[in-house]
């Protein structure tokens, strides 16, 4: 078997460097690697043997042992700027400092890499921050084959208090309580530490650098029913108002129709919908405007309505209609003269304001989705299963930026699945890095997509002070959980692959452990018969057009909301992962698209070649076994369904032994990503509008025209074909019609007084005829429908 997919492996890639060859890019790159591998890393420190399930916490990475230094306090010192200096071999780790403390805590903890150990003790030594230089007050030494060995579950090490020592091994006023203990990356301290390879970070940088755990907000789709307003009050009562109504949250704006009725009494029956974020923080502000000319609009009155009072739904339920009075605000004179502000009533609007929890917001496109399930937890069904990840390693990244005159790269990865975001810590310095860091999340839907980036961290000196760079792309994962196995470790290591305007890159390789399992057999195939979306969605559809401005709505805001966390996610990297901009025009993905359509439809071509092969007599034994099978269909029709349910059971169960070993990657030889000319990348990282110049747009706008055309005519076509149907009726062509009517009624009396068995038998060997009965001319039946009126006629 793996025999057989090198062969077909060898054979398309043969067929692309052919075609790559006939149609030459002189952009190109040379040939990479953009396989799938396989890979077999010592999982759980080697207790994971092939596909076998171990049930402990960190079984789907690779074991690294870490020395602990944990610093609690310190007592009883000399009044000074004490901090904690903590040296192993030629490492050393600082604390924060304190100005004029004897008593000083600073709860820090170091982990040092044990592979990187090169000394046989750690020293914990108490220093005097002083401008000339640091004074020593003293230090507690450990040696490492001393050290106690902690593995989770156990329960944390307890800190001790240690008497100081000076140079010379002497005790000195003042202790220092510490816990030294060995670990591995599973240990609570772990997230939290100062780790070796963070060592020139420093100040806001090492929030930057440390591994999180974020929750998207939970979004909510608010939905504005405007019905009517009354009694408005426009200043120029000599000519009709054109009324319309706008409603504003956040930095969204929509707008209705202008009302048909041209009155103070307008209508308009409309909805408006937007997403919200729990806590409900906003304003929805409300105002009723009157056109008064070209790009000119008067406010005739406002309302505001917090949203913490709006009404929740988790079905189509009736929201009451409410009246809401329209303010506006204006100056009036008093008695002496003087000027002020009031606030006035101008008016009435009368709606309906909910927030719809029967939807699932969209935030991701509908067939990369991580989670479909319904905001109002109420509608949600039971978790069916865990999905378990394992980020063990990158290797052979590319430099990302220069430093000190050598490039470099400072890697982190960021996955997401549902509302559960994660963030491994940053690896500093490093085209090779190691995360080996396990993440876990619910399933409720295996139908579903996990998606996992690697990006390069721009932020290490602090959120402020890195002028404005952002975290660059390095390359980006997606696993579909319907296409995984059970209970199986599938170890993989995935190419990073980034499309530039230059043209595609490999960037590196990452190295994954995944697994799916499920709680219940019963309740994960129940999944497969529910609607992939919530009902809401089926009842009360939301146009194309909504769910687009909805999606990017939704991403603004949970850009906005994982921005202000701490370490944030910042808006670039929230974007990449939720793939913000994929629907844009791009010649690529059209070109991939015509070929996905083309290899759908080859099936369908290889059973009219299977029917022209039978139907010719190339094959006589096929022609006679279909003959024999036709008999025995028409004399035993109940045959019929049973022998078609079979055959796809037998494809079925031949198919199996060539099902797909590997989980699905992005491939960037099936996205056309190395054959696009440059050209077409240039249109496809093209700004909205677009920043060419004219000639260059004059010549994209051409060829779009041209691929026009032709969607044109085959869309001509195909409303020609559906035209001549209906013109069999319709008597546009009396003669044609009349024939048609003609044979209506002689078939009628011939079904009547025939069997139907004895009509599918001449039928089909009508149809099976030997080529000697047979000519290269169309049949009478397509002369005769292609001779049918269509209503190209009237064309101009």
């Amino acid at each position: 078997m793996q025999s057989q997919n090198q062969n077909q492996n060898r054979n398309r890639n043969q067929t692309q460097t052919q075609s790559q060859n006939r149609n030459p890019n002189p952009n190109s790159h040379p040939p990479e690697d953009f396989t799938l591998k396989e890979t077999s890393p010592n999982l759980g420190g080697g207790r994971v043997s092939g596909g076998d399930r171990v049930s402990t916490t960190f079984d789907l990475v690779e074991q690294m042992d870490y020395l602990y230094v944990k610093v609690v306090k310190a007592k009883e010192l000399p009044t000074c700027d004490p901090f904690v200096e903590v040296k192993l071999g030629n490492y050393k780790g600082v604390t924060k400092n304190f100005e004029n403390m004897s008593n000083p805590e600073w709860n820090q903890v170091f982990a040092f890499l044990k592979d990187r150990i090169q000394s046989n003790s750690v020293e914990i030594i108490v220093k005097d921050k002083d401008m000339g230089g640091d004074d020593y007050i003293g230090k507690v030494v450990f040696e490492l084959s001393d050290v106690p060995k902690r593995v989770p579950p156990d329960s944390p090490l307890a800190p001790q208090w240690y008497i100081l020592e000076n140079r010379s091994g002497n005790n000195i006023r003042g202790e220092l309580m510490v816990a030294v203990w060995l670990g591995t990356q599973a240990d609570e301290a772990f997230p939290d530490a100062w780790h070796l390879d963070a060592a020139g970070v420093s100040g806001d940088g090492v929030a930057n650098i440390r591994s999180k755990v974020y929750l998207s907000p939970k979004l909510w789709y608010l939905r504005v029913n405007i019905i009517q307003a009354q009694d408005l009050q426009p200043s120029d009562r000599t000519r009709l108002p054109e009324v319309f109504f706008k409603a504003g949250l956040g930095n969204m704006f929509l707008k209705t129709r202008i009302s048909q009725s041209k009155n103070v009494n307008p209508m308009w029956n409309e909805d408006l919908m937007f997403v919200v974020a729990e806590p409900f923080e906003e304003q929805l502000v409300l105002s009723v405007e009157d056109r008064v000319g070209p790009n000119k609009e008067e406010i005739l009155g406002k309302c505001r309505i917090p949203l913490k009072n709006v009404r929740k739904r988790q079905g189509c339920e009736d929201v009451d209609c409410r009246w809401y009075n329209l303010e506006k605000h204006v100056v009036v004179v008093g008695e002496c003269g003087e000027q002020r502000q009031e606030v006035k009533v101008v008016g009435r609007i009368h709606m309906r304001i909910s927030l719809d929890g029967g939807y699932h917001v969209l935030d991701e496109l509908t067939q990369y989705s991580s989670d479909l399930r319904a905001t109002a937890k109420q509608m949600g069904n039971a978790s069916i299963g865990v999905l378990e990840l394992g980020i063990l390693s990158a290797q052979g990244l590319s430099a990302m930026k220069t430093k000190e005159g050598r490039g470099t790269t400072d890697a982190y990865c960021v996955a997401k699945y549902g509302q559960k975001w994660i963030r491994t810590r940053t690896v500093i310095d490093s085209s090779n890095p190691k995360w080996n860091e396990q993440y876990t999340w619910e399933v409720f839907d295996p139908c579903t997509v996990v998606t996992i980036v690697v990006l390069d961290n721009c932020h290490l000196e602090g959120v402020d002070k890195n002028g404005g760079a952002k975290d660059a792309r390095i390359g980006k994962v997606r696993i579909r959980l319907s296409a995984l196995e059970t209970n199986r470790v599938y170890t993989h290591s995935y190419p990073l692959i980034v499309l530039n305007p230059s043209g595609v890159k490999k960037m590196g390789e990452i190295q994954l452990a995944v697994r799916f399992t499920y709680s219940s057999f019963l309740n994960m195939l129940q999944s497969y018969s529910r609607p992939l979306l919530p009902k809401m969605h089926y009842l009360r559809p939301l146009s194309i057009f909504q769910q687009d401005g909805l999606r990017i709505h939704a991403t603004q805001i949970i850009s906005m909301r994982m921005s202000r966390a701490e370490p944030p996610l910042r808006k670039e990297v929230v974007e990449y992962v939720l793939d913000v901009g994929s629907h844009m025009w791009s010649m690529r993905r059209s070109k991939v698209n015509v070929c996905r359509m083309t290899e759908t439809l080859t099936g369908l071509g290889k059973i009219c070649s299977l029917f022209d092969e039978i139907c010719t007599w190339k094959s006589p034994f096929k022609t006679i076994s279909v003959h024999i099978w036709l008999l025995i269909i028409v004399l035993h029709p109940r045959l019929f369904f049973t022998t078609i349910f079979l055959s796809l059971l037998a494809v079925g169960l031949l198919n199996y032994r060539k099902r797909p070993r590997h989980p699905p990657h992005m491939d960037a030889r099936f996205s056309q990503a190395d054959t696009a000319s440059s050209d077409e990348l240039d249109e496809e990282f093209d700004t909205f509008p677009s920043s060419k110049q004219g000639e260059v747009v004059k010549a994209r706008y051409d060829r779009l025209r041209c691929i026009s055309e032709r969607m044109q005519t085959v869309l001509g076509d195909l409303a020609s074909q559906g035209e001549r149907f209906q013109s069999l009726m319709s008597w546009r062509d009396p003669r044609a019609t009349a024939l048609f009517m003609m044979f209506c009624l002689v078939a009628a009396v011939l079904l009547l007084f025939t069997k139907i068995q004895v009509l599918c038998i001449l039928m089909g060997f009508y149809v099976l005829r030997p080529p000697r009965f047979r000519n290269n001319l169309p049949s009478l039946p397509f002369n005769f429908f292609r001779r049918l009126p269509t209503k190209a006629d009237g064309l101009l």
